[in-house]
């Protein structure tokens, strides 16, 4: 499992849109240059966004994207199943390795692993919203209840 480009840069517009309180919208342009992300990618992804009802879009020279729910009611799930279609790739389900244990109808004991913590990395995902990535990292991690490794 690993997160794709895709969903780290779904999480950063969000996040960006969020900070943005919907004063007015922020063209695709300009968010790409703030966050320092490639224009064509933010464009892309910011079209995904708006497919799954996360963000708005407004037309004209004061156009841009804000988002379509308070930062409060959007988790990160939403954001990178938005951006990604999924959370993460449980790598045996979406390209098997050619072995016996992959064959359709066989068995593999570590499977079930794979989706366990995919299952709780999304429940974690669930429960983590933009307002809550709006504070300092510290204050973040102290809600979250990790520290930084040293």
């Amino acid at each position: 499992m690993r997160v794709t480009t895709w969903a780290e840069y779904g999480i950063i517009i969000g996040l960006h849109l969020a900070r943005n309180g919907n004063h007015s919208p922020v063209p695709a342009r300009v968010l790409a240059e703030n966050e320092g992300l490639p224009s064509d990618y933010v464009e892309q992804i910011l079209l995904k966004l708006r497919r799954a009802g996360l963000v708005e879009s407004s037309r004209g020279a004061k156009g841009g994207y804000r988002l379509a729910r308070h930062p409060s009611a959007i988790s990160l799930k939403e954001i990178m199943q938005g951006a990604e279609n999924r959370t993460f790739v449980v790598n045996c389900d979406e390209r098997p390795v050619k072995a016996k244990r992959c064959d359709p109808g066989a068995t593999c004991s570590i499977r079930p692993v794979w989706r366990l913590l995919q299952k709780r990395i999304d429940d974690v995902l669930e429960g983590i919203t933009l307002s809550d990535l709006l504070r300092e990292e510290c204050e973040v991690e102290e809600a979250l209840g990790v520290g930084t490794q040293a």
